[in-house]
């Protein structure tokens, strides 16, 4: 592993998780949209990650480093966004908004504040952790340019 191989993959991890609280924010934005530009309600996005390499599955990279010690991660970057269709749509019962249907109800987005407020503390300490790390991983190479001289 190099020495600046430990900054790459912490700066990764962190472009990754500001990534994802930028579309988490997106979600909280939208939280109340009936109607987008193609006229459907808005619909939760959700981030998906992959390692950089494009290679290798969580359980394969497992796999290398438990058993062979010469592998080493390459950063993390993310795979795609995509549309939440498992999560179904907010229906409220509202005759007078403009969006109802004939039976009096709004079909609302599928998203919900307190799911996103948790995935975006989640997505907060996974960019702090990554921070940490590279500060370490600085102060180590300091240390190393110190004994150096």
């Amino acid at each position: 592993m190099g020495m600046f191989s430990a900054f790459d993959i912490n700066a990764s991890g962190m472009t990754a998780q500001r990534y994802r609280m930028d579309i988490i924010s997106e979600n909280v934005a939208n939280a109340n949209t009936t109607r987008t530009a193609d006229g459907s309600p808005y619909r939760r996005k959700v981030v998906a990650f992959m390692e950089k390499s494009g290679q290798t599955s969580f359980g394969q990279a497992l796999g290398r480093a438990a058993y062979s010690h010469g592998y080493t991660g390459t950063g993390v970057k993310v795979s795609g966004v995509y549309e939440d269709h498992v999560t179904e749509m907010n229906k409220v019962y509202d005759p007078s908004h403009p969006d109802a249907d004939d039976d009096g109800y709004v079909t609302g987005p599928n998203v919900n504040i307190i799911t996103e407020m948790t995935n975006m503390i989640d997505a907060s300490r996974a960019w702090e952790a990554n921070s940490t790390a590279f500060n370490a991983s600085k102060s180590i190479a300091l240390k190393g340019l110190e004994l150096g001289n």
